[in-house]
């Protein structure tokens, strides 16, 4: 892939090189190359990041063993972003139907007879069952048989449900019953559920990243729940399947948040055994989330949700994937891994009677972004530039969605053990 023109965090201009950090057709480069800025390379002052990925054989093993794919009609080259390439485009509901020229009202979650059955009214979707067994996950590729998305299933150790999932239960209900629950965090535009989010943010009139402020109350909250082992474990495994299906990806954290956070040492992310910057407890009881795009996030980046609590995931609480045109099952411990700004998502509704949580984990787009710009703000590194690299930097932007659509793996180079 050809390298994209930069400005450096010296002023000098030149071209982005490959790293050599990994062995890939997909090539990205190291922060340190890119800015200039040194002492930032993972190798030269020790990596904040202790390498969770297993080894090459490993990854083959687990990849062999996975059941067949699942065919998603979407492309990952088509990702929605802002033009400055790092996040995506606000959502305002989904995107005309080409028949109707009709949008999917903002605030609305559907029942599964929406989609199928008689009376259904939003048809041509796919129903995808839950896998029969533990660790053994399904890749969701796209019409180029790139992997967008991993329907992760449950974690294949013994006695999962008991020692892992009902102590998770049980963390989140006391979890709600003691935090401070502002109507700001229980009607939201996801949906209408209490949620409490910590690790690292950026943006929003922010001068520099910071920590996502939580109160007393909270903070001592959201401290239990990151020191919960079972939540430890469900962080754990995201960021596994993370590193197995989509590598060159996960690298690309490595190089870019490993900076980030050898910069800001003040910062932390929320698990240690996990590569992403953020993560939520939606505490529900019931999170049914509205149809959205996570559009703070990075524009390629990827997200773990990992559902909790007691309901028929068969009749209710499935992940619907509208871009991809795909209705997920999603049962209680299961863990799927989305592009959550490229895929539009939202759930089907659960029974009054039932109770459903869920934990995710992200990264912000701005967050990367401010490593790239040499560790400053936006408006800081635009402040360098003349008029003619501003027109640059606004075609640029653009490109970055092709460039981060590259860093999503190949379903068979991952099954021949290219990376």
């Amino acid at each position: 892939m050809a390298g994209c023109p930069h400005k450096a965090a010296d002023g000098t201009r030149g071209t982005k090189t490959a790293t050599s950090a990994f062995d890939s057709p997909f090539t990205f480069p190291n922060p340190a190359t890119v800015l200039h800025n040194p002492g930032v390379a993972k190798n030269e002052r020790g990596d904040p990041f202790q390498d969770p990925r297993p080894s090459a054989h490993q990854r083959r093993t687990k990849v062999a063993a996975a059941a067949g794919s699942i065919a998603a009609r979407f492309k990952v080259r088509k990702v929605r972003i802002a033009l400055t390439g790092w996040i995506g485009l606000q959502d305002h509901g989904i995107l005309p139907d080409a028949a109707t020229g009709e949008r999917d009202p903002v605030g609305i979650v559907h029942s599964l007879e929406t989609f199928f059955g008689p009376d259904a009214t939003k048809p041509g979707f796919t129903l995808v069952k839950a896998p029969k067994d533990a660790g053994n996950p399904r890749p969701i590729v796209d019409s180029e048989k790139r992997v967008c998305a991993v329907y992760g299933g449950i974690p294949d150790t013994p006695n999962f449900m008991r020692d892992v999932h009902d102590p998770a239960v049980e963390a989140m209900e006391i979890a709600r019953a003691q935090a401070s629950l502002s109507e700001s965090r229980l009607y939201h535009r996801r949906g209408n559920w209490a949620s409490l989010t910590t690790g690292a943010t950026h943006g929003t009139g922010r001068d520099e990243p910071g920590d996502f402020v939580n109160g007393i109350i909270n903070t001592a909250v959201i401290l239990a729940l990151v020191s919960n082992a079972a939540f430890i474990d469900l962080a754990e495994f995201g960021s596994g399947l993370f590193s197995i299906w989509v590598p060159h990806l996960f690298q690309f954290y490595i190089d870019y948040m490993g900076s980030f956070y050898l910069k800001n040492p003040k910062l932390q992310r929320p698990f240690v055994n996990s590569i992403w910057s953020a993560c939520t407890f939606n505490l529900g009881p019931r999170t049914c989330a509205f149809g959205h795009r996570d559009f703070a996030n990075l524009a390629y980046g990827w997200c773990a949700i990992t559902a909790l609590g007691t309901f028929d995931y068969t009749k209710g609480r499935h992940l619907i994937l509208w871009d991809c045109k795909l209705i997920l099952e999603f049962p209680p411990g299961c863990t799927i891994l989305i592009p959550s700004v490229a895929i539009f998502h939202s759930n089907t509704r659960i029974a009054e009677h039932e109770t459903w949580y869920s934990f995710t984990q992200y990264t912000a787009g701005a967050l990367v972004r401010w490593v790239e710009r040499g560790f400053r703000s936006e408006k800081d590194y635009i402040a360098t530039l003349t008029a003619e690299e501003i027109e640059e930097e606004r075609k640029l932007g653009l490109e970055r969605a092709a460039v981060g659509a590259a860093l999503f793996s190949m379903l068979d180079e991952l099954k021949a053990g290219w990376v």
